[in-house]
């Protein structure tokens, strides 16, 4: 009998408990957990079952397993997958890659010499609403895209929250919804030239980040500009995404799981009902990482493209608190 690869999700969070019960439900993997505070392992365990448990991120790594799943703060996000490659472990990182942009480019030049699969946690890359608007891009339906806005409003996220580090952690709205930056590169492969931000930070709320309100406006070098507005106030939360082109447009609404297309020329709409479970995002984000070890495929999110929304989530930040515009090809050297 083969022998299962074993996999550790390294942080017991919301996030990584989500991960770990995914990943207990395959037949070929051994899922183990690790993470130093002891209570929060513990409420893990009597959720999860009795899984094998590590406190100790160094002593578990001394056990060689096989991959890594990163679910930890994101301050140990680089640490933590550096010493997984240097053991040999495949490593899958939740988003993002880093709490700043110089420790990100660490990763960079780790993975230039490592043969271990690296790929990061941007699971909307499987949301059927999202390829759609990714193909009918690529198709050129909607003719040259020349706008397009991300809106996600969310005090859910605060109440979901564990540990609550949003208050403690400025721009920790950036670092949790790095995933607007990161899909207007992956949906329309262009990358902004600048970057301007705008934020306010309200205090009457029982749950607080700095800032809990932030809009940017991203320029590119072509007629394209976007825009990406982020709070932590919207209670029923709101998520919503609009792509517009020459030729035509999209809207996505992922609360209801509903896209609209609209077609100028023939000056018609359609929608449709999507079929969504947030579980296969998790799902399908995890068999794209087995098969990319299994070389089926490519790594989904490698580390090259994982670091094009930390440049934009570091000019944000820049430009937050110098309230100036901020150019993006200085962080590209």
């Amino acid at each position: 009998m083969t022998k299962k690869k074993r996999i550790v999700v390294v942080g017991t969070g919301s996030i990584g408990k989500r991960h770990a019960r995914l990943l207990s439900e395959r037949a070929d993997i051994s899922v183990e957990l690790c993470d130093p505070n002891i209570l929060t392992l513990n409420e893990a365990i009597q959720e999860l079952g009795n899984l094998p448990k590590h406190l100790s991120f160094e002593r578990m790594l001394k056990t060689k397993p096989d991959m890594l799943l990163i679910a930890s703060p994101h301050k140990f996000h680089v640490q933590q997958t550096i010493q997984g490659l240097n053991i040999g472990a495949h490593v899958l990182c939740e988003k993002p890659m880093s709490d700043s942009l110089n420790s990100a480019k660490k990763i960079l030049k780790v993975t230039t010499a490592a043969n271990q699969i690296l790929s990061y946690g941007f699971s909307n890359h499987f949301h059927p609403g999202i390829l759609k608007i990714k193909k009918l891009i690529a198709s050129g339906q909607l003719g040259e895209v020349l706008y397009a806005h991300f809106h996600v409003g969310t005090y859910g996220t605060l109440v979901n929250s564990l540990s609550r580090y949003q208050s403690k952690v400025d721009s920790a709205i950036l670092m949790d919804y790095v995933h607007q930056p990161d899909l207007l590169y992956w949906i329309l492969a262009k990358n902004p030239s600048g970057v301007y931000a705008a934020a306010g930070t309200g205090v009457n709320l029982d749950l607080l980040s700095s800032p809990n309100a932030l809009t940017l406006v991203l320029d590119y070098d072509s007629g394209l500009t976007s825009s990406i507005h982020l709070n932590y106030l919207q209670y029923p939360d709101r998520y919503h995404y609009e792509f517009i082109g020459d030729k035509g447009w999209i809207y996505l609404d992922l609360i209801s799981n509903s896209i609209t297309v609209g077609d100028r020329k023939k000056n018609i709409t359609t929608q449709e009902h999507l079929k969504f479970d947030r579980d296969c995002l998790y799902i399908s984000e995890h068999q794209a990482f087995f098969d990319a070890i299994s070389g089926k495929r490519l790594p989904e999110s490698p580390a090259e493209e994982a670091f094009q929304s930390m440049i934009v989530l570091e000019a944000a930040i820049q430009s937050w608190k110098t309230k100036k515009r901020v150019t993006t090809k200085q962080f590209y050297s």
